[in-house]
């Protein structure tokens, strides 16, 4: 039964994306959560599992409980794009994605990801690739961008981890939504193969997108302005960096220009300052 849910509902509520939907999907990470050219919140979810036989210790995980990985990339309303599982609870996320189909249809150009285009309202005529995000337990590279590292952050990298954090939130949303609707999610699966477990993870996925359609259910663009230090201004702030961005540039250059793009006047948002020290 599960398997026939995600055979009759993927086509219409999991599609592969085209460019102009990739496109679609971008602007509305900028509209609702400022980040321009995202393409996706990327992580991975362990499911709970009960000890399937014969498998030792492949799928105890470093949360002390047996799992099957679950990778999921959302757009930004909270909708699954794409997702893959089957992976013993032993693997982490970036083990996983290095080994994913996800990853070689990106390097591959199965995804149909746009060309780079010139972020909005970059004074700049760079192109910039369109990007998904993630978090510290991903590969760094110029079309997954991850939080720059705790012990190396200064201001500019404080704003940028800020930025990223309200697209990246997303999937984790996502998976929050689907934990609460599907109550065989809110104990360990009981099966006795890897297979019917994938079927399970598949099903409520799209299920998931499915109530999330039907119920019409989408989030709205809104301005934060708690503790807002209107007296501030940013070009005095921060010094904004005069960077170049070369075609194929490294996945550091791609962050660090990023990093200063929300640095300047008409990128920035209001608060992000107070993320300062």
């Amino acid at each position: 039964m599960t398997k026939l849910i995600w055979e009759l509902l993927k086509d219409s509520y999991m599609p592969t994306p085209t460019e102009e939907n990739w496109k679609l999907i971008a602007q509305r990470f900028y509209s609702l959560w400022n980040l321009p050219n995202c393409l996706g919140a990327l992580d991975g979810k362990h499911i709970r599992i009960e000890k399937l036989p014969g498998s030792g210790s492949s799928n105890f995980n470093y949360k002390m409980y047996h799992s099957i990985v679950l990778l999921a990339c959302s757009d930004a309303d909270g909708f699954f794009t794409t997702i893959e599982t089957g992976y013993a609870g032993r693997n982490s996320d970036g083990g996983i994605f290095r080994a994913s189909t996800i990853k070689k249809w990106i390097t591959t150009g199965r995804l149909n990801i746009p060309f780079p285009s010139k972020l909005i309202d970059d004074l700049n005529d760079y192109n910039f690739p369109f990007y998904f995000v993630g978090d510290e337990a991903f590969p760094l590279t110029p079309y997954l961008l991850r939080p720059y590292p705790q012990r190396t952050l200064d201001n500019v990298k404080r704003i940028f981890n800020y930025r990223l954090s309200r697209g990246r939130k997303t999937v984790e949303c996502a998976f929050g939504m689907m934990t609460e609707k599907f109550q065989v999610l809110s104990s360990a699966i009981r099966t006795r193969n890897t297979e019917r477990v994938t079927d399970i993870i598949k099903s409520v996925c799209i299920l998931h997108n499915f109530i999330r359609k039907k119920e019409g259910v989408k989030y709205t663009p809104y301005e934060q302005v708690e503790n807002i230090q209107d007296s501030i201004d940013s070009t005095t702030v921060l010094p904004i960096q005069d960077l170049v961005l070369r075609d194929r540039a490294s996945a550091h250059e791609v962050r660090n220009y990023l990093a200063n793009y929300f640095l300047t006047p008409r990128a920035s948002v209001p608060w992000q300052w107070n993320y300062c020290v």
